[in-house]
C-alpha cells in the first residue's frame, strides 16, 4: 500500500497524503484504499486526548522508518480524514 508514497519520499525527501482513520479497533493495520486514493487505516487506540493521532504518528514513522518528528498530521486533527506529510530523514 505504502510502495508509491515510500517511493516519493525517497525521491523527493517529502510526502502528503490522506488516511481515513478508524480508531478503536482490534489492532493498527493498513486495511486498503479509498478510490480517491486515500488510505484506509485502523489504530488500535481510542480517539481520546489525542491517543489515536499519536497512535498514527508511531505506526507511520516505523512504516517510513523515520524519525516521530518527521510525520506531521497538517489537516484533520479531529477528524477520520487527515492529510500527513512526512519528510525523509537526512
Amino acid at each position: 500500500m505504502f510502495t508509491t508514497f515510500r517511493s516519493t519520499l525517497q525521491r523527493e525527501r517529502e510526502v502528503t497524503f490522506a488516511i481515513r482513520v478508524h480508531a478503536g479497533a482490534a489492532r493498527t493495520k493498513v486495511k486498503g484504499a479509498l478510490a480517491d486514493g486515500t488510505l484506509k487505516v485502523d489504530i488500535a487506540a481510542v480517539p481520546e486526548d489525542g491517543k489515536a493521532n499519536a497512535a498514527l504518528i508511531r505506526f507511520l514513522a516505523q512504516i517510513f522508518a523515520v524519525p516521530k518528528s518527521h510525520v506531521e498530521i497538517v489537516r484533520g486533527q479531529t477528524s477520520k480524514t487527515k492529510v500527513v506529510h512526512i519528510t525523509a530523514a537526512p
